[in-house]
């Protein structure tokens, strides 16, 4: 899984837990809903802008967002 998809799937992740659309993200997050569906399927290269303000509209810190054992992997793996 590359870096996209692993930010992605915790968006995601994170967005179904709190029984989010897709639509109350995108307008939380003042962003396109297509932009936030590409970015979960990991289709996007998210800017760090846009994952402070997805992080924003879910509740969460950004080190929360990036606190997943995928990013722990993803690191490890690619020194």
């Amino acid at each position: 899984m590359n870096v996209k998809e692993i930010i992605g799937k915790r968006i995601k992740e994170l967005r179904e837990a709190q029984g989010m659309s897709q639509k109350e993200l995108s307008y939380g997050a003042d962003l396109d809903r297509s932009y936030i569906a590409s970015v979960e399927n990991g289709q996007r290269n998210i800017s760090i802008v846009n994952i402070e303000k997805v992080a924003i509209a879910l509740g969460v810190t950004m080190k929360e967002l990036f606190n997943d054992g995928e990013f722990n992997k993803h690191s490890k793996s690619s020194k």
